[in-house]
């Protein structure tokens, strides 16, 4: 039984899926946008828009949390410094999903995850 079991799997080791989770948010904050599966988007979507309030908090322990997590400092340079900024006014919700479709290769459902305007 998987009582308070909160999460998706994806069929990946911890370390794995880990590692792809800070991939992925690490490329939709340099990027602005990213095409990617459905329920990948979903589980990023929340740890992205999380690095943007800590960017938005702008203190030094808020800038080490996000360099723990992001893989490159560059985006962390650019979280604070850019995309921070421009949702000061914003409560939450910085990104969204958009389905898209099947995929070709697998039929696995398709959305595009992307920062808000």
């Amino acid at each position: 039984m998987r009582h308070h079991i909160a999460g998706r799997t994806l069929s990946r080791p911890t370390g794995h899926r880990v590692a792809m989770y800070r991939n992925l948010v690490t490329d939709l904050l340099r990027y602005g946008k990213i095409v990617t599966t459905e329920a990948k988007a979903k589980e990023i979507q929340g740890m992205a828009d999380k690095m943007i309030t800590l960017g938005k908090g702008g203190t030094l322990h808020n800038r080490r949390q996000a360099i723990a997590f992001i893989t490159d400092s560059k985006v962390v340079e650019k979280v604070f410094n850019e995309i921070a900024p421009k949702y000061a006014q914003r409560p939450g919700g910085y990104s969204r999903i958009t389905k898209l479709g099947p995929r070709l290769g697998d039929n696995a459902s398709m959305a595009r995850l992307e920062l808000v305007e």
